[in-house]
């Protein structure tokens, strides 16, 4: 075992240096840093002494993940699902980077233990963005997602596993919202009146997706499901996407679903959490950024069914978040994390005032996509 600085937390140290021997990374263990990202899995950059081949010593960095298997309660389903796609993207696009997970002597891509389930993949220097105001980075974000899902175009999505049952089937979100609506176990449902009437009054158009899926007009892909832009790693330099990250809901879906929940989070003008309601609404420029960006790598691979969603799939994305905020405060605030005892009532008011501003500009929006995908489309 090396010395360990003072900084660094022996018994984590040691933890990380058997993580390490157990994916057979070569080297004399250097140092580890907490990376404070996400918040389900624990991140670790660990660091190792490696020799250039000229006799000099360099650093090789990795990633050790712990994952979190009460969020992730098929967690070998999910590393099924990771390998499959980041073995089908090595193999058929060599020259593009994708994520590495080394894998163990059995050939698996984690590690199962007394302290946890682990992973290892290679660390990529880079830069992310929380949030961006800067059109160019938005649309680059948009070619990046959009990438993903060239790449994954003509993958069967059906050898995937379900790691989340029903993760955006907005039918069922309503289901369960209306049956908690009538159960009423904490007595909430007279002051949310006005936002229960709002959401079930444009439960069809809400459901639009789901609807076409079931009726097979609209194909299942290959879907990221959390394409916010900070899974998008992005060159410290040229600020060009590098690779999309945060594999652990891949799965089968919609294009659309990915599509939505991006400009869900990216184009709306305050957080999804901001008490002031009022002030939400889409960013057009956002928007339209986004849409290039996606479009201008998805576009000869989607049907005009596809094409002529992606704009109601926002409205989709929004509704379907806020059934699910408002149902975990009618149940008590069980799933979210919240900050207040209204934390989840503002986050529903947030989404659904962003709705109302999405049904206004969605002629705009839908011609936006159409322009895009019609430009695009015989590239």
């Amino acid at each position: 075992m090396p010395n360990i600085p003072d900084t660094m937390n022996p018994d984590v140290a040691h933890k990380l240096l058997k993580v390490g021997e157990a994916f057979r990374i070569p080297g004399p263990f250097f140092s580890y840093e907490e990376i404070k990202m996400g918040n389900v899995n624990h991140t670790y950059k660990v660091n190792y002494i490696r020799d250039d081949g000229s006799g000099m010593a360099k650093i090789k960095s990795y990633l050790v993940q712990r994952v979190n298997t009460y969020a992730f309660q098929r967690p070998l389903e999910l590393m099924s699902n990771i390998d499959k796609v980041t073995e089908y993207i090595h193999a058929n696009f060599p020259h593009v980077k994708c994520l590495h997970f080394h894998h163990t002597q059995e050939r698996h891509n984690y590690l199962m233990d007394a302290d946890g389930f682990w992973r290892l993949s290679n660390y990529v220097p880079s830069v992310t963005f929380n949030s961006c105001d800067d059109l160019e980075i938005v649309r680059n974000a948009g070619q990046a997602f959009g990438d993903f899902q060239m790449m994954l175009s003509k993958f069967d999505a059906s050898s995937l596993y379900y790691t989340i049952e029903d993760f955006h089937n907005t039918r069922k979100r309503y289901a369960k919202l209306k049956k908690d609506m009538a159960a009423d176990p904490c007595g909430r449902v007279s002051e949310v009146r006005a936002e229960l009437d709002w959401l079930l009054s444009v439960e069809d158009e809400a459901c639009g997706l789901t609807d076409m899926h079931e009726a097979g007009e609209l194909p299942l892909r290959v879907t990221h499901n959390d394409t916010k832009i900070n899974n998008v790693l992005f060159d410290e330099e040229t600020l060009k996407p590098l690779v999309v990250i945060d594999l652990d809901t891949v799965m089968p879906g919609l294009v659309g679903h990915d599509f939505g929940d991006a400009i869900r989070f990216a184009a709306n003008f305050v957080e999804e959490d901001s008490s002031e309601a009022d002030k939400a609404g889409l960013n057009l420029n956002i928007y339209w950024a986004f849409a290039e960006g996606f479009l201008k790598e998805t576009a000869p691979a989607l049907t005009e069914a596809e094409a002529a969603t992606l704009g109601n799939s926002c409205f989709t994305l929004a509704c379907e978040l806020a059934t699910r905020f408002l149902d975990d405060y009618l149940t008590g605030d069980k799933y979210f994390k919240i900050n207040s005892p209204q934390h989840n009532l503002v986050r529903t008011r947030c989404q659904i005032a962003l709705a109302k501003d999405m049904q206004k500009k969605m002629t705009a929006m839908n011609a936006i996509v159409r322009d895009c995908w019609m430009r695009y489309r015989g590239k």
